[in-house]
């Protein structure tokens, strides 16, 4: 598969995502065919990301002024004191609205760097790429961004679309797959939502995509940003479709939180086992049917998925989970609001359940 390039259309901004292998050669290029012109910028980079190709890239911004802020991308730091760090630098070398702030790693360097670039000089160009398999298919689309606190994960934020996104799959080869089956799960996310025909090619090429293996691998991270794509230019900020992309993540937050953010269970981990807790509630409430649940499970678990959320949790995490998802900002009532699937390719929103109801369906989870 050719490079491809998608056009996201929003009210805020229009921009290009280009998929493919090799972009960060030629980055430059990209920058004046997409009119983005500045004097300086700031790398926001990921510390995992290999020193060759953030090479690469300095390479290819010849005649910049090129400053780099390194952090270790994890839960914990995405919080206000990077931020703080992000501005710093901005600052003290006096960077104009025209400069540009890039951000190379995963969602978490995104998150961070977006939301420095929406709150300097009330907007500063910024461009993503993104070097994840989960941010390549999901956060880098959609102009989220936002940090945690200590009472929850995303707490502050604001919504601003970055003027490019480069999404080189050359930076893949370089992770562990653990973080490729982190990825695959935002995937699985997306086709379960809106394309069940994506579905099923999914349980036929999920080997040769986890294996990075071409043009498969292009071809599932096109579908999946088409299909984010077509949800966000509806509805940017969050007010109605786009909540279908919370599907399986206010059981995934929770989880997140409950872990305090740990290793033991990363971002894409805990939107497995939403989904897998989402597809039993809604198997539970009637909305799917078991044909459809079972053929959905049979894959997560043939695909060797994160599925059973006892090998995360026991019955004293139960109180903390369900205070978690009490305070999960898609909540507009003291009810908990959940997204949950009526069949492979639709889904139910704005469906909302008491404390009790959630902590009784947790706890049957938990025990047997």
């Amino acid at each position: 598969m050719k490079k491809v390039k998608l056009n996201i259309n929003t009210k805020l901004e229009n921009y290009p995502i280009i998929i493919g292998s090799k972009l960060i050669n030629n980055l430059n290029s990209y920058f004046i065919k997409n009119s983005i012109i500045f004097n300086q910028c700031l790398l926001v980079i990921d510390k995992n990301v290999p020193n060759q190709l953030i090479s690469k890239i300095t390479k290819s911004l010849n005649k910049k002024k090129i400053y780099q802020f390194k952090f270790e991308a994890s839960e914990k730091n995405k919080n206000i004191h990077h931020i703080s760090k992000v501005l710093q630098i901005l600052l003290s070398k006096n960077f104009s609205r025209q400069d540009c702030l890039i951000t190379i790693g995963g969602g978490i360097t995104g998150d961070v760097g977006g939301f420095a670039a929406s709150l300097y000089k009330r907007g500063l160009n910024f461009v993503n790429i993104p070097t994840t398999l989960l941010s390549q298919v999901d956060s880098s689309i959609g102009g989220k961004t936002g940090i945690n606190t200590k009472e929850g994960k995303n707490l502050l934020g604001s919504f601003y679309q970055p003027k490019m996104v480069i999404s080189d799959i050359d930076f893949l080869k370089s992770l562990p797959k653990r973080e490729i089956i982190c990825g695959y799960g935002e995937i699985l996310k997306h086709s379960l939502i809106l394309n069940k025909e994506f579905f099923e090619y999914l349980k036929t090429n999920f080997t040769k995509i986890l294996n990075l293996k071409s043009p498969f691998i292009e071809k599932a991270i096109y579908e999946s940003c088409k299909i984010k794509k077509s949800v966000v230019q509806k509805d940017e900020k969050e007010k109605g479709i786009r909540k279908i992309l919370n599907f399986g993540h206010t059981f995934a937050h929770a989880f997140e939180a409950t872990l305090g953010y740990s290793k033991k269970l990363n971002h894409g981990e805990a939107v497995i086992l939403g989904i897998v807790a989402a597809l039993k509630f809604s198997l539970n409430k009637k909305l799917i049917t078991s044909k459809d649940y079972n053929k959905i499970l049979k894959h997560i678990i043939d695909a060797r998925l994160p599925a059973n959320i006892k090998n995360y949790f026991s019955k004293k995490d139960l109180n903390k989970i369900l205070k978690f998802m009490s305070i999960d900002k898609k909540n507009i009532s003291q009810k908990i609001n959940l997204i949950l699937l009526k069949k492979i390719g639709s889904t139910v929103i704005n469906n909302e359940y008491n404390k009790l109801e959630i902590n009784k369906f947790l706890r049957k989870e938990l025990i047997y």
